[in-house]
């Protein structure tokens, strides 16, 4: 296997060329740095490239290796990791000014359990700041570009992961998703991109936007890459009270089994007026697909899906409020100077700061958490959660999978949205209720617009049902070609 062409490999692939020895973990580093050299500065997918700690990690893997030393199971992969994860001696911005030059003295729970499967860590990408975004332009550094076509967005909050991934500048990637931000930055970039159930995976050491909704997944180049990666994250952490004392399945054994009799529920208020019919047109010929293989599709009904974007911007914001309070110029991160008093110096940090859009959320949630307002917006909003969470247990009585359209729109261009915040708001308009209702969700490749532009199906599941879910997006992928294409990079 040529060097060069190294970075075009999947997870799977990696492993086997590892473990058999036909090239080593230093090779293969090499040759995602050297893409990486190549690319990145059209991309500008990376907040951080780590490639002195990569090759001491890769050489002192493939020591262990030649003595014949027992390895995890991504030994000598190299992934990159969304910079809203804490890593231990590396910095991690959430790409945000308020958090420049902060240097965590901790591993997220997900960043031990990777190294201890012999993950080699490429760097941190870039994002939107805070996670708050559908684009990466929200960055408090740089506009990240889609590889499909560098004039337009690769989605958001993760995406520079996404980038990342569909340029071949890693192996797979670690994003987080709070609304999409996994799910639809994957369907822009033609990636898969998982959101596993809420309390799957341990939100240790993740820097938090809206805790009752955050949750971080894998973003990779086909299906088995995801359930892969999600087979070494996923599980119960004491460090996390939200995370979920449950036993993790190998999620790779399902995969390959046929879907024959699988009832699919297909949401009649997915499909509404503004979705571009490209993506309309692709999203139905993915269910003739399913169907084709003798899944079951019928019309369901999510009555509550209508009121998700408002929920959603309601409770989000509300906890983004209250996490935020803590970056204030005193413990960590960034402090103004010139200030003559504490209550000066903690505004003029904050004003410079937060960008435009952390403070335009910041400013909603505390109007929606103050007196008077409280029962009238927050509360409310918590009860329509709740709804929107009894309309998928309902939902799920009749089907094992519901299938939606990842975004209404294939990537748009870059500043085509920044002035109309209510607008980019509604690219997460299919990916929200999930986040809400705290279940799973994939998005994997269907197609590709008349200007090539990827187009993004998603299945969302049953919690703690990600089994099911991979499965059927397994699938789908083999009896399709749509992953084996690549960015005109």
């Amino acid at each position: 296997m040529a060097l060069m062409e190294l970075y075009e490999l999947t997870i799977h692939d990696l492993q086997r060329l590892i473990q058999r020895r036909e090239v080593t973990a230093g090779q293969v580093l090499r040759a995602f740095l050297k893409r990486i050299a190549q690319e990145e500065g059209k991309i500008q997918a990376y907040m951080t490239v780590t490639g002195r700690e990569a090759l001491a990690r890769a050489a002192r893997l493939d020591r262990r290796l030649e003595q014949g030393d027992q390895v995890g199971s991504l030994a000598g992969v190299p992934l990159a990791i969304k910079d809203v994860i804490c890593t231990q001696g590396i910095p991690t911005t959430c790409s945000s000014k308020i958090l420049e030059g902060f240097v965590p003295p901790y591993d997220a729970t997900v960043m031990k359990h990777l190294y201890n499967a012999g993950m080699i860590l490429l760097g941190k990408t870039n994002m939107d700041e805070f996670a708050m975004g559908s684009s990466t332009e929200n960055s408090g550094y740089k506009a990240t570009r889609n590889p499909w076509d560098v004039s337009r967005v690769p989605g958001g909050s993760s995406g520079g992961s996404g980038a990342a991934v569909a340029a071949g500048l890693c192996a797979g990637a670690l994003g987080s998703d709070t609304g999409g931000s996994i799910r639809q930055p994957a369907a822009f970039c033609g990636v898969v991109g998982l959101k596993p159930t809420y309390g799957r995976v341990s939100r240790y050491g993740l820097i938090a936007f809206a805790s009752s909704l955050d949750q971080i997944g894998p973003m990779t180049k086909d299906v088995r890459d995801a359930a892969i990666i999600l087979n070494v994250i996923a599980g119960h952490d004491r460090c996390d009270s939200t995370s979920v004392d449950l036993p993790v399945p190998d999620y790779t054994t399902q995969l390959g089994r046929e879907i024959t009799g699988m009832r699919i529920g297909i949401p009649d208020e997915y499909f509404i007026e503004g979705m571009d019919r490209e993506v309309e047109t692709a999203i139905r010929g993915a269910i003739g697909v399913l169907e084709s293989m003798g899944a079951k599709a019928e019309r369901i009904s999510l009555p509550h899906a209508e009121h998700a974007v408002a929920t959603y911007y309601l409770v989000a914001t509300a906890e983004a409020s209250s996490n935020l309070a803590r970056y204030d110029g005193v413990k960590y991160g960034i402090r103004a100077r010139g200030a003559n008093d504490l209550l000066a110096m903690y505004t003029k940090t904050r004003q410079n700061g937060f960008g435009a859009e952390v403070k335009r959320r910041i400013m909603l949630g505390t109007y929606g958490l103050s007196a008077g307002y409280y029962d009238a917006y927050y509360l409310k909003a918590l009860k329509v959660r709740t709804l929107i969470r009894k309309d998928f247990e309902d939902a799920f009585k009749r089907c094992e999978v519901i299938l939606t359209p990842t975004a209404p729109t294939p990537a748009f261009g870059l500043g085509e949205k920044t002035d109309d915040p209510l607008t980019m708001y509604l690219s997460d308009i299919f990916t929200i209720s999930a986040n809400l209702a705290g279940i799973p969700g994939i998005s994997l490749p269907c197609g590709f617009t008349q200007a090539g532009l990827p187009i993004g199906l998603q299945l969302l599941g049953k919690p703690f049902d990600e089994s099911t879910l991979l499965q059927m997006a397994f699938a789908y992928e083999q009896a399709t070609e749509w992953h084996r294409r690549k960015p005109p990079l």
